[in-house]
């Protein structure tokens, strides 16, 4: 990052990313592999995705440290020094076997793997997802003890609705802490069945992107702020593939900064990063992408460059407001993250700057890395 944003402006500079999935084919090269049973219409063990990622990249070592799949992203994360570090985490991280019937996906990690967590210096887990209930309500209950004994914040799920509404904070020191607070949409493909309730477990659901959950979020960072937080959303909504948002995103991510007093709107579920927008002089991240996943080898929707993903830095002065962004291009590879060729980075540039500029802001590519380069859009 230039001078300009150093910590003596009393600048707050983030790492976010999108979807971290460190559960089935990658739980099953770590140290302590759940068992492989799973319960999908094609596949019946974790093993499986494995061997299909050994088939496409070659062979994948077992039993690997658990800094091994974070690969080229350390040496990024020391160098670059962010203040907080916040991933949207979509997996259980249990033993429970009480899969969700009918639900097709069942994502787990062994919680004696969640080493792999803290391997990366992982400050805060959101997780209102689509994922995290994958095996039931005791699988969560079992997510939230193995996050939080490991000194991990979480934020979105809960064993009743308070839990789950509650912030994430980190406290940086200096009277200045960043909130974050987590939510899923339906459109995600949350179950309303997943909604945590006043006696029962779940996530924190949004039924709609309406006025009345904008009302409802506000109320919650009201009560939560104190003076001096930045306050992030972290909301899993939308489809997989495709880089249109839906003018109600748009819509819903305006009115959390104009009337809930949120500086950051932190946007995952797809597949692949979609375009930035700065409203107000505050970053709104619609799709982030995924960043880790054992999906490597499956044939799907190769236009999209799923394999590619970022790493966002943004820089925010003490009131919120973006002072700047990098963002670092990588690319998943025998379940291993690596820096990104050339090419593959300035190809990700182009098509990110081509859906930014659809927002009012631009992407360029500079010194091996991706640029957010204009743009207050009111």
């Amino acid at each position: 990052m230039p001078d300009k944003y150093n910590r003596r402006s009393r600048s707050v500079k983030l790492f976010l990313c999108g979807d971290v999935m460190t559960g089935r084919g990658i739980d099953q090269i770590l140290s302590y592999p759940s068992s492989p049973e799973i319960y999908e219409p094609y596949m019946t063990s974790a093993v499986q995705y494995v061997k299909i990622a050994e088939r496409s990249s070659g062979p994948i070592p077992r039993a690997v440290d658990y800094r091994y799949i974070w690969g080229d992203v350390l040496q990024a994360l020391e160098d670059a020094a962010p203040d907080a570090r916040i991933i949207n985490l979509e997996t259980a991280v249990t033993t429970s076997d009480d899969y969700w019937p009918g639900k097709g996906i069942n994502y787990r990690m062994h919680p004696a793997n969640t080493p792999c967590l803290t391997a990366a210096g992982i400050e805060c887990c959101v997780l209102a997802n689509n994922h995290v209930i994958d095996w039931g309500y005791e699988g969560l209950r079992e997510t939230l003890h193995s996050l939080q004994a490991a000194g991990i914040q979480t934020a979105g799920a809960g064993r009743d609705i308070a839990e789950a509404c509650a912030p994430a904070v980190i406290d940086l020191g200096g009277q200045c802490r960043v909130s974050v607070f987590s939510m899923g949409s339906t459109s995600s493909g949350i179950g309303r069945a997943w909604a945590a309730g006043r006696r029962n477990p779940g996530v924190w659901l949004l039924p709609e992107l309406s006025m009345a959950s904008v009302e409802s979020i506000a109320t919650q960072v009201s009560a939560a702020k104190h003076r001096g937080d930045i306050v992030i959303v972290s909301i899993h909504w939308g489809g997989n593939w495709g880089y249109a948002i839906p003018a109600e995103q748009r819509h819903f991510a305006h009115r959390l900064i104009d009337q809930a007093g949120v500086d950051l709107v932190h946007g995952h579920s797809s597949h692949h990063p979609r375009g930035i927008e700065v409203y107000r002089n505050k970053l709104i991240l619609y799709g982030c992408g995924d960043f880790l996943n054992d999906y490597e080898g499956i044939s799907s929707h190769e236009e999209f460059r799923g394999d590619l993903v970022l790493m966002y830095l943004p820089v925010l002065d003490p009131d919120g407001r973006l002072l700047g962004m990098d963002m670092l291009p990588m690319q998943t590879y025998r379940f291993r993250l690596r820096q990104a060729s050339l090419n593959d980075s300035r190809w990700l540039a182009r098509v990110l700057d081509r859906e930014s500029r659809k927002l009012g802001s631009g992407v360029v590519f500079e010194d091996g890395r991706l640029r957010l380069s204009s743009g207050s859009r009111v």
